[in-house]
């Protein structure tokens, strides 16, 4: 039960880090999610500091939530450092697509919508692969089930976030 309530405020804590940094505008006023996000300037240094804070809460969340021996502990954090400076690589993509979109936002052209849609199957494709490849390393290290949780740890924590940039993130105007 604790480790819920541990994940629970961490997510949240994880969620209000993101919401600090507004990103986006859209002109027309919709009911969608992200309709109402406010302009705001934010630098590449502002980006960078937020993407280590969330990185480091990451690592805290699955320590917290992933109960290891010394043994494995040893044998897990360094292969986990290393799925961690791959994933944001694939998270560089990902803002750099977010910028694009945001860049283009008000004059996008229909080759540039199914641009974005592409880069951003991509994006969570990559995601995805990334993840299903540590599971066998992982598994080398600690038992099917603790990789499992690892797995299931690190796939909630990208949803969380995906959330939170979706929220903040204007949807495509249709006009």
């Amino acid at each position: 039960m604790q480790k819920k309530t541990v994940v629970a405020v961490l997510a949240v804590t994880c969620a209000m880090v993101l919401t600090a940094v507004p990103m986006f505008a859209q002109q027309a006023q919709q009911s969608v999610p992200g309709a109402n996000a406010q302009p705001n300037t934010v630098t590449e240094q502002d980006i960078q500091m937020l993407r280590s804070d969330i990185r480091a809460q990451r690592k805290e969340l699955t320590a917290q939530n992933l109960p290891l021996t010394p043994d494995e502990a040893t044998k897990f954090w360094p292969i986990y450092d290393q799925y961690a400076a791959e994933l944001s690589k694939i998270g560089d993509t990902r803002w750099q697509l977010i910028k694009d979109y945001a860049a283009n936002y008000n004059t996008m052209t229909d080759a540039q919508a199914q641009d974005f849609m592409k880069r951003e199957a991509a994006i969570d494709q990559s995601f995805i692969a990334l993840r299903t490849k540590y599971v066998p390393l992982y598994e080398k290290v600690v038992s099917p089930k603790k990789a499992a949780l690892w797995y299931q740890i690190d796939r909630r924590l990208d949803l969380l976030i995906n959330l939170q940039l979706a929220s903040m993130i204007p949807v495509v105007s249709a006009k």
